[in-house]
C-alpha cells in the first residue's frame, strides 16, 4: 500500500464495515441486518453483551468485586505509581516535541484539508466533552482539601504556604498533564485515521505494528476493550456527577439527596443527551457545548467581580501561573519518596490523588481521543497540540485561580479553617463544595441554580459525546450511524449508571471505581504503544516526503527530450565552418 506525503489517498479501511448486511456471514451479522444496524456486528454485540454481564456481576456481587479489585488497585498504585507519574510526563514531553518539530505542519487529513469547526466551537466541544465536569466538581473541593491537609510534610494547614501548595497541586492534576492524557490518543487517532484512511477505531492507531490484523480478532478485541472502558468510565463519572447535581437540588428544593432524586437526575440528563445524539454532532453536541461553556464563563466572571476581591484574584491569576510553571518540572517527577520518614501514615497520599487521577483519566483516553480526532480534521499537528493541550490548560489555570483562591480566602488563609473545610474535609461532602462556596455570594439561590444547570449540562455533553464515540467505534466511520443505534448507546449509559445507584448503591459505585482504576493499567500501557506507533508513523511520513521530493528533483534534473524539429542548419542544408 503506497504511502504518500499527503496522507495516502488509498483506503486501508476494513471493507466489511460498510453496512451490516455486508459485514460477513453468521448470526451476529444476520441479527444486525434484521435490526437495521450499520455496524460491525462483532464489536457491537460482544460489547453490549459484556456490558450487561459486568453490570450483573457488580450488582449481584459488589462486595466481592470491590475486595478483589481493591487489592489489585492497591498493588498497582503502590508499586507502579512511579510508572504512571513518569508516563504522563513522558507523553507531555513527546507532544511538545511533535508540535515544535518539522512534523508540526502536517495536517490531520490530506495537505489540502481544512478545519470543519471554528475555533470557538472547537474549543467548547473539546472542553465540555473533557474535564468541564471535573472543574465544577473539584474547582473548590481540591484546593480546600490540600489547604486543610497539605500533601507535603512539614507544611502548616491553612497557612500561606499551604494555600500556595494547594493551588500548585490542583493545577498539576488538572492542567497540562490531564490534557496530555487526552491529546496523545487524539493526535494518534487523527493521524492514522485521516492520513492513512483507516477506520474510526482505536485499533487503527496500531497499524504500523499490526498492519491488516487491525481488522481481525486482535483489532476487534482492542476496540471492544475501548468500548467497555468508555461505557464504565462514563458510568463512574455520571454516578459521581449525579451526586453533585442531587446535592445542589437538595440545597435548593425540598428534594432529598436520595436514590429517587439521583435516578430522576440521571433520567433527565440521559433524555437531554439522547436528544442531542439524535440531532447529531454538528447541531446537538456543538450547540450544547457552546451554551455550556458560555454559562461556565459567566459563573467564573461573576465570582471574579462579585466577591469584592477582584484585584487580589487578578494578581493570583498571574502569580499562580508563574508558580505553576516554576514548579512544573518538580511536580511532574515528584513521588513523595521520603513519605515513610516524614509522614506518620507513610506513603499513600499520591495513590489517592495523583496516581488515581492518572489511572482513572486514562480510561477516558479512547473516548476523548476519538472524539478529539473527529472534531479536529484539517488542523495541523501544531494547531491540534496547541489547541487541545494549551488552551484548556490555560482556562483551567484561570478557573482554579478564581475559584480556588476565593474559596481559600473565604475559609481563612492563616486561620484554622471554616465552613468549606468542615463540609468538604470533615464531613466529606465533596459534592456540596461548590454550593457551599456560592452561599457566600449575593443572589445565592439564583447562582446555585445556575451552577446546578451548568453541572448537569456538562454531564449531558459528556454523555452524548461518549455515546457518539462508542457508535463511531462500532461503525468504524466518523459519520453517525442509524438513530436507533446511537440512541441505544445513550440509553445504555444512563441505564448503567442508574442501575448501579438503584440496585447497588454506593457500594456498587465504589466497586466500579476500583475496577476502572485497575483497567487503567492496560489502557495506560496501550497509550505508550500509541506514542511509539505515532513516532513510527511520523518517521515514515518523513521518509515518504523525502522520497517524493527526491523524485521531483531527479525529474527536474533530467535533460529535456530531444526536439523532433531538425536544427536550423540541417533544415537549410548548410553547415557553419569554424
Amino acid at each position: 500500500m503506497a504511502e504518500t506525503p499527503t496522507g495516502g489517498t488509498e483506503s486501508r479501511g476494513d471493507p466489511s464495515d460498510t453496512v451490516a448486511s455486508s459485514a460477513g456471514e453468521g448470526p451476529l451479522a444476520e441479527g444486525a441486518r434484521k435490526l437495521g444496524l450499520r455496524t460491525d456486528p462483532t464489536i457491537f454485540f460482544v460489547s453490549a453483551g459484556l456490558m450487561v454481564l459486568f453490570l450483573l456481576l457488580m450488582l449481584l456481587l459488589p462486595g466481592q468485586i470491590n475486595d478483589v479489585f481493591s487489592s489489585g488497585r492497591d498493588w498497582i498504585v503502590t508499586n507502579l505509581g512511579w510508572f504512571f507519574i513518569l508516563g504522563v510526563t513522558t507523553w507531555l514531553v513527546f507532544l511538545a516535541w511533535a508540535a515544535l518539530s518539522r512534523y508540526g505542519n502536517l495536517r490531520l487529513g490530506g495537505d489540502g484539508a481544512r478545519p470543519e469547526y471554528g475555533n470557538l466551537s472547537w474549543f467548547a466541544m473539546l472542553f465540555a466533552g473533557g474535564i468541564g465536569t471535573v472543574l465544577m466538581f473539584w474547582g473548590v473541593a481540591e484546593p480546600i482539601t490540600h489547604f486543610a491537609e497539605p500533601p507535603v510534610a512539614g507544611v502548616e494547614p491553612y497557612s500561606v504556604e499551604a494555600s500556595r501548595q494547594a493551588m500548585d497541586f490542583s493545577l498539576y492534576h488538572l492542567s497540562l498533564h490531564t490534557w496530555a492524557i487526552f491529546t496523545l490518543p487524539g493526535l494518534a487517532f487523527g493521524f492514522f485515521i485521516y492520513r492513512y484512511n483507516l477506520p474510526m477505531r482505536v485499533s487503527s492507531v496500531f497499524y504500523p505494528f499490526l498492519k491488516d490484523r487491525i481488522h481481525g480478532p486482535i483489532g476487534k478485541t482492542i476496540d471492544i476493550f475501548a468500548v467497555l472502558g468508555t461505557l464504565f468510565g462514563l458510568a463512574v463519572s455520571l454516578g459521581l456527577g449525579t451526586s453533585q447535581v442531587a446535592a445542589g437540588l437538595g440545597a435548593l428544593t425540598p428534594l432529598s439527596d436520595g436514590v429517587g432524586t439521583r435516578v430522576l437526575v440521571i433520567t433527565v440528563l440521559t433524555a437531554v443527551a439522547v436528544g442531542s445524539i439524535v440531532v447529531g454532532l454538528d447541531k446537538g453536541v456543538k450547540r450544547l457545548s457552546n451554551i455550556n461553556i458560555l454559562m461556565a464563563v459567566g459563573l467564573m466572571i461573576f465570582v471574579l467581580f462579585a466577591g469584592g476581591e477582584t484585584v487580589f484574584l487578578f494578581r493570583q491569576i498571574f502569580e499562580s501561573t508563574g508558580r505553576y510553571l516554576e514548579s512544573l518540572v518538580g511536580l511532574s517527577l515528584w513521588n513523595d519518596s521520603m513519605a515513610d520518614y516524614t509522614k506518620e501514615g507513610g506513603w499513600g497520599w499520591q495513590k489517592n490523588w495523583t496516581v488515581f487521577y492518572w489511572a482513572w483519566t486514562v480510561t477516558w483516553a479512547p473516548f476523548m481521543g476519538v472524539f478529539l480526532a473527529r472534531i479536529s480534521k484539517g488542523r495541523t499537528i501544531r494547531q491540534f497540540v496547541g489547541g487541545v493541550l494549551l488552551a484548556p490548560s490555560l482556562f483551567t489555570v484561570v478557573w482554579f485561580a478564581i475559584f480556588g483562591w476565593s474559596a481559600m480566602q473565604i475559609d481563612g488563609i492563616g486561620g484554622s479553617g471554616g465552613d468549606l473545610t468542615r463540609e468538604v474535609v470533615t464531613n466529606e461532602q465533596v459534592p456540596l463544595a461548590m454550593f457551599e462556596f456560592f452561599s457566600n455570594y449575593p443572589a445565592v439561590t439564583l447562582i446555585q441554580g445556575i451552577a446546578v444547570l451548568v453541572v448537569a449540562l456538562f454531564f449531558a455533553t459528556s454523555s452524548d459525546s461518549a455515546s457518539l464515540v462508542v457508535d463511531m467505534l462500532c461503525v468504524g466511520k466518523g459519520d453517525a450511524g442509524p438513530v436507533r443505534q446511537r440512541v441505544f448507546w445513550g440509553v445504555s449509559e444512563g441505564t448503567l449508571a442508574a442501575s448501579l445507584i438503584v440496585l447497588g448503591g454506593d457500594e456498587a459505585l465504589g466497586a466500579l471505581q476500583q475496577v476502572i482504576t485497575v483497567i487503567g493499567l492496560p489502557i495506560f500501557l496501550l497509550s505508550f504503544v500509541m506514542m511509539f506507533s505515532l513516532a513510527v508513523g511520523l518517521r515514515q511520513e518523513s521518509h515518504a516526503a523525502y522520497a517524493a521530493q527526491l523524485d521531483k528533483m531527479q525529474r527536474r534534473s533530467e535533460p529535456p527530450a530531444e526536439s523532433k524539429t531538425p536544427p536550423k542548419e540541417v533544415a537549410s542544408g548548410s553547415t557553419e565552418k569554424s
